[in-house]
Protein backbone atom coordinates (compact mmCIF):
# COMPACT_ATOMS: atom_id res chain seq x y z
CA UNK A 1 0.00 0.00 0.00
CA UNK A 2 2.64 2.46 0.74
CA UNK A 3 4.25 1.84 -2.64
CA UNK A 4 1.26 2.47 -4.48
CA UNK A 5 0.48 5.72 -2.35
CA UNK A 6 3.75 6.91 -3.62
CA UNK A 7 3.22 6.01 -7.01
CA UNK A 8 -0.19 8.04 -7.33
CA UNK A 9 1.57 11.09 -5.97
CA UNK A 10 4.22 10.60 -8.01
CA UNK A 11 1.67 10.41 -10.93
CA UNK A 12 -0.39 13.19 -9.41
CA UNK A 13 2.72 15.62 -9.58
CA UNK A 14 3.93 14.73 -12.92
CA UNK A 15 0.34 14.17 -14.82
CA UNK A 16 -1.95 16.36 -12.92
CA UNK A 17 -0.61 18.65 -10.58
CA UNK A 18 2.33 20.04 -13.35
CA UNK A 19 -0.32 20.79 -16.14
CA UNK A 20 -3.30 22.57 -14.47
CA UNK A 21 -2.59 23.75 -11.05
CA UNK A 22 -0.28 26.89 -9.71
CA UNK A 23 3.65 25.52 -9.46
CA UNK A 24 3.53 28.12 -6.70
CA UNK A 25 1.46 25.93 -4.55
CA UNK A 26 4.49 23.56 -4.51
CA UNK A 27 7.59 25.35 -4.34
CA UNK A 28 8.81 28.07 -1.94
CA UNK A 29 10.77 30.47 -4.30
CA UNK A 30 9.99 31.62 -7.78
CA UNK A 31 13.69 31.17 -9.50
CA UNK A 32 12.58 33.85 -11.59
CA UNK A 33 12.73 36.57 -8.59
CA UNK A 34 16.57 34.90 -7.78
CA UNK A 35 19.30 37.65 -8.33
CA UNK A 36 21.91 35.62 -10.62
CA UNK A 37 25.24 36.64 -11.05
CA UNK A 38 26.65 36.56 -14.50
CA UNK A 39 30.03 35.50 -13.27
CA UNK A 40 33.00 35.65 -15.54
CA UNK A 41 36.47 34.57 -15.36
CA UNK A 42 37.55 31.40 -13.54
CA UNK A 43 34.78 29.53 -12.50
CA UNK A 44 33.65 26.99 -9.92
CA UNK A 45 31.83 23.88 -10.96
CA UNK A 46 30.71 21.44 -9.00
CA UNK A 47 29.80 17.89 -10.62
CA UNK A 48 27.50 15.82 -8.76
CA UNK A 49 26.42 12.18 -9.19
CA UNK A 50 25.00 8.85 -7.36
CA UNK A 51 26.79 5.58 -7.28
CA UNK A 52 25.28 2.28 -5.96
CA UNK A 53 26.92 -0.99 -7.70
CA UNK A 54 27.96 1.13 -10.16
CA UNK A 55 31.88 1.37 -9.62
CA UNK A 56 32.07 -0.06 -13.27
CA UNK A 57 31.45 2.79 -14.90
CA UNK A 58 32.17 5.58 -11.86
CA UNK A 59 36.05 4.64 -12.97
CA UNK A 60 35.74 5.43 -15.79
CA UNK A 61 34.07 9.14 -14.88
CA UNK A 62 36.49 9.64 -12.28
CA UNK A 63 39.37 8.63 -15.04
CA UNK A 64 38.18 11.38 -17.63
CA UNK A 65 37.75 13.60 -15.10
CA UNK A 66 41.43 13.05 -14.39
CA UNK A 67 42.34 12.82 -17.88
CA UNK A 68 40.16 16.04 -19.25
CA UNK A 69 40.52 17.89 -16.58
CA UNK A 70 40.27 21.48 -17.44
CA UNK A 71 42.80 24.58 -16.54
CA UNK A 72 40.01 27.05 -17.25
CA UNK A 73 37.85 26.23 -14.19
CA UNK A 74 38.35 25.06 -10.72
CA UNK A 75 36.37 21.71 -10.27
CA UNK A 76 34.62 19.72 -7.37
CA UNK A 77 33.08 16.27 -7.96
CA UNK A 78 30.90 14.98 -5.51
CA UNK A 79 29.79 11.50 -4.99
CA UNK A 80 27.33 10.18 -3.32
CA UNK A 81 27.44 6.88 -2.34
CA UNK A 82 26.90 3.91 0.83
CA UNK A 83 29.67 2.47 2.62
CA UNK A 84 27.82 -0.34 2.56
CA UNK A 85 28.99 -0.66 -1.74
CA UNK A 86 32.77 -1.90 -1.03
CA UNK A 87 33.30 -1.81 -4.70
CA UNK A 88 31.91 1.85 -5.02
CA UNK A 89 34.12 2.33 -2.02
CA UNK A 90 37.47 0.73 -3.34
CA UNK A 91 37.20 3.33 -6.51
CA UNK A 92 36.81 5.96 -4.34
CA UNK A 93 39.77 5.81 -2.20
CA UNK A 94 41.69 4.85 -5.12
CA UNK A 95 41.02 8.42 -6.72
CA UNK A 96 40.86 10.53 -3.34
CA UNK A 97 44.88 9.76 -3.43
CA UNK A 98 45.17 11.69 -6.44
CA UNK A 99 45.90 15.35 -6.53
CA UNK A 100 45.33 17.83 -9.00
CA UNK A 101 45.65 21.80 -9.27
CA UNK A 102 42.46 23.35 -9.35
CA UNK A 103 40.06 19.77 -8.49
CA UNK A 104 38.81 18.30 -5.73
CA UNK A 105 37.27 15.31 -4.56
CA UNK A 106 33.81 15.49 -2.31
CA UNK A 107 33.27 11.85 -1.31
CA UNK A 108 29.74 11.87 0.50
CA UNK A 109 28.39 8.90 2.41
CA UNK A 110 24.82 8.20 2.92
CA UNK A 111 22.33 5.61 4.09
CA UNK A 112 21.64 3.38 1.58
CA UNK A 113 17.77 4.34 2.00
CA UNK A 114 18.67 7.90 1.36
CA UNK A 115 21.12 7.05 -1.49
CA UNK A 116 18.36 4.74 -3.38
CA UNK A 117 16.40 8.44 -4.04
CA UNK A 118 18.45 10.68 -6.10
CA UNK A 119 16.67 13.55 -5.19
CA UNK A 120 17.72 13.63 -1.81
CA UNK A 121 21.08 14.06 -2.72
CA UNK A 122 20.86 16.07 -5.36
CA UNK A 123 18.83 18.48 -3.23
CA UNK A 124 21.84 18.81 -0.75
CA UNK A 125 24.01 19.44 -2.79
CA UNK A 126 22.22 22.15 -4.32
CA UNK A 127 21.56 23.86 -1.13
CA UNK A 128 25.28 23.60 0.11
CA UNK A 129 27.04 24.46 -2.95
CA UNK A 130 29.73 26.97 -3.04
CA UNK A 131 30.31 26.68 -6.84
CA UNK A 132 29.56 29.12 -9.59
CA UNK A 133 27.51 26.11 -11.69
CA UNK A 134 26.12 22.78 -10.58
CA UNK A 135 25.81 19.53 -13.08
CA UNK A 136 23.74 17.24 -11.95
CA UNK A 137 24.38 13.94 -13.98
CA UNK A 138 24.81 10.26 -13.56
CA UNK A 139 28.32 8.26 -13.04
CA UNK A 140 27.62 6.50 -16.88
CA UNK A 141 28.21 9.86 -18.22
CA UNK A 142 32.20 10.46 -19.17
CA UNK A 143 33.77 13.68 -19.75
CA UNK A 144 35.64 13.79 -22.95
CA UNK A 145 38.46 16.19 -24.41
CA UNK A 146 37.64 19.58 -24.62
CA UNK A 147 34.70 18.56 -22.90
CA UNK A 148 35.09 21.01 -19.56
CA UNK A 149 37.55 23.13 -21.96
CA UNK A 150 34.18 24.50 -23.75
CA UNK A 151 32.15 24.59 -20.98
CA UNK A 152 34.26 26.76 -18.97
CA UNK A 153 34.09 29.11 -22.51
CA UNK A 154 30.43 29.24 -22.86
CA UNK A 155 29.65 29.82 -19.12
CA UNK A 156 31.01 32.93 -19.21
CA UNK A 157 28.75 35.88 -18.96
CA UNK A 158 25.81 33.77 -18.38
CA UNK A 159 22.66 33.83 -15.83
CA UNK A 160 20.74 31.23 -17.53
CA UNK A 161 18.78 28.86 -14.63
CA UNK A 162 19.24 25.52 -16.51
CA UNK A 163 21.31 24.23 -18.98
CA UNK A 164 22.10 21.18 -20.97
CA UNK A 165 24.02 19.90 -24.03
CA UNK A 166 22.28 18.78 -27.22
CA UNK A 167 24.19 16.26 -28.20
CA UNK A 168 25.17 12.71 -26.60
CA UNK A 169 27.97 10.15 -27.82
CA UNK A 170 27.03 6.85 -26.60
CA UNK A 171 28.76 3.31 -26.45
CA UNK A 172 26.35 0.52 -28.25
CA UNK A 173 23.60 -1.19 -25.96
CA UNK A 174 27.02 -3.48 -23.95
CA UNK A 175 26.55 -6.66 -22.72
CA UNK A 176 27.53 -7.32 -19.14
CA UNK A 177 30.13 -9.57 -20.39
CA UNK A 178 31.90 -6.84 -23.02
CA UNK A 179 35.19 -6.38 -22.52
CA UNK A 180 34.40 -2.45 -21.36
CA UNK A 181 32.18 -3.16 -18.67
CA UNK A 182 34.80 -6.02 -17.47
CA UNK A 183 37.98 -3.83 -17.51
CA UNK A 184 36.09 -1.31 -16.03
CA UNK A 185 34.87 -4.27 -12.82
CA UNK A 186 39.41 -4.66 -12.26
CA UNK A 187 41.55 -3.16 -10.13
CA UNK A 188 40.84 0.10 -9.34
CA UNK A 189 43.11 2.46 -11.96
CA UNK A 190 42.88 5.14 -14.44
CA UNK A 191 41.40 3.98 -17.73
CA UNK A 192 40.72 6.01 -21.29
CA UNK A 193 38.42 5.00 -23.40
CA UNK A 194 38.63 6.59 -27.33
CA UNK A 195 36.00 8.77 -28.65
CA UNK A 196 35.95 6.10 -30.74
CA UNK A 197 34.21 3.68 -28.24
CA UNK A 198 31.12 5.63 -28.63
CA UNK A 199 29.97 5.93 -32.23
CA UNK A 200 26.29 6.99 -31.40
CA UNK A 201 24.99 10.19 -31.56
CA UNK A 202 22.37 10.35 -29.20
CA UNK A 203 20.06 13.72 -29.97
CA UNK A 204 19.65 16.58 -30.55
CA UNK A 205 17.73 16.96 -27.12
CA UNK A 206 14.79 19.36 -26.82
CA UNK A 207 15.54 19.54 -22.93
CA UNK A 208 17.50 18.76 -20.21
CA UNK A 209 17.12 15.62 -18.71
CA UNK A 210 18.37 13.69 -15.91
CA UNK A 211 22.45 13.06 -16.32
CA UNK A 212 22.41 16.47 -18.24
CA UNK A 213 21.57 19.69 -15.92
CA UNK A 214 23.65 22.17 -15.43
CA UNK A 215 21.92 24.51 -12.85
CA UNK A 216 23.19 28.07 -12.06
CA UNK A 217 24.69 28.15 -8.47
CA UNK A 218 22.80 30.99 -7.50
CA UNK A 219 18.96 29.25 -8.49
CA UNK A 220 20.58 25.86 -6.65
CA UNK A 221 21.14 27.41 -3.54
CA UNK A 222 17.65 29.19 -2.90
CA UNK A 223 15.89 26.56 -4.91
CA UNK A 224 17.46 23.14 -4.13
CA UNK A 225 16.43 20.23 -5.85
CA UNK A 226 12.77 19.18 -5.96
CA UNK A 227 13.40 20.89 -2.08
CA UNK A 228 9.32 21.22 -1.48
CA UNK A 229 8.38 17.63 -2.89
CA UNK A 230 7.83 15.48 -0.19
CA UNK A 231 7.65 12.33 -2.79
CA UNK A 232 10.96 13.30 -3.66
CA UNK A 233 12.85 13.37 -0.68
CA UNK A 234 11.64 10.34 0.99
CA UNK A 235 13.82 7.30 1.66
CA UNK A 236 13.29 3.86 -0.08
CA UNK A 237 14.24 0.46 0.51
CA UNK A 238 15.84 -0.09 -2.92
CA UNK A 239 16.63 2.10 -5.81
CA UNK A 240 14.34 4.28 -6.94
CA UNK A 241 13.45 4.86 -10.87
CA UNK A 242 14.04 8.67 -11.28
CA UNK A 243 10.76 10.50 -11.94
CA UNK A 244 12.12 13.61 -10.34
CA UNK A 245 13.67 15.09 -13.26
CA UNK A 246 10.25 16.04 -14.91
CA UNK A 247 9.28 17.43 -11.40
CA UNK A 248 12.60 19.03 -10.98
CA UNK A 249 12.45 21.29 -15.01
CA UNK A 250 8.64 21.97 -14.03
CA UNK A 251 9.54 23.52 -10.30
CA UNK A 252 12.36 25.76 -11.50
CA UNK A 253 10.25 26.59 -14.62
CA UNK A 254 12.42 26.18 -17.17
CA UNK A 255 13.41 22.68 -20.39
CA UNK A 256 16.78 24.35 -19.98
CA UNK A 257 18.94 26.25 -22.50
CA UNK A 258 21.03 23.85 -25.29
CA UNK A 259 24.77 24.55 -25.63
CA UNK A 260 26.35 22.98 -28.30
CA UNK A 261 29.05 21.00 -25.77
CA UNK A 262 31.81 18.36 -27.66
CA UNK A 263 32.34 15.49 -25.24
CA UNK A 264 29.89 14.44 -23.71
CA UNK A 265 29.53 10.49 -23.77
CA UNK A 266 28.08 7.78 -22.12
CA UNK A 267 28.38 4.20 -21.52
CA UNK A 268 25.11 2.19 -22.54
CA UNK A 269 24.21 -1.12 -20.22
CA UNK A 270 21.86 -3.51 -20.41
CA UNK A 271 21.78 -4.68 -16.91
CA UNK A 272 20.65 -2.02 -14.19
CA UNK A 273 22.48 -3.07 -11.19
CA UNK A 274 21.10 -0.86 -8.90
CA UNK A 275 17.98 -2.17 -9.45
CA UNK A 276 16.73 -5.44 -7.08
CA UNK A 277 18.23 -8.27 -9.37
CA UNK A 278 15.73 -10.66 -10.75
CA UNK A 279 12.42 -8.05 -10.30
CA UNK A 280 9.99 -8.46 -13.27
CA UNK A 281 10.48 -4.22 -13.58
CA UNK A 282 14.36 -4.79 -13.61
CA UNK A 283 14.04 -7.49 -16.06
CA UNK A 284 11.23 -5.72 -18.19
CA UNK A 285 13.54 -2.57 -18.65
CA UNK A 286 16.28 -4.50 -19.94
CA UNK A 287 13.94 -6.60 -22.47
CA UNK A 288 12.74 -2.46 -23.22
CA UNK A 289 16.13 -1.25 -23.73
CA UNK A 290 17.33 -4.40 -26.27
CA UNK A 291 14.20 -3.31 -28.37
CA UNK A 292 15.23 0.58 -28.30
CA UNK A 293 18.73 -0.57 -29.40
CA UNK A 294 17.67 -2.92 -31.89
CA UNK A 295 15.87 -0.25 -33.88
CA UNK A 296 17.71 2.95 -33.67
Amino acid sequence: MQQLGELLEIFFLRFVASRILPVSWFRRIDPATIAKAKRRGRLHLQIVSHCWRYAHFLIYQLSSLILHHSAKLDLTVTIYYCPEDESTLRVLRFFGEMKQPGLTWDWRALPKEQLFRRGIGRNLAAKSTTADWVWFTDVDIIFQDKCLDVLADLLQGRDDVLLYPTMTRATKLLPEDDDILSRGRGAPTIISLPLQAFPLHMGPASRATGPHQIMHGDVARECGYCDGSRVFQKPAKHWRKCYEDSAFRWLIGSHGVPIDLPGVCRIRHSAKGRYRQGAFSAVLRASVRKLQDRYM
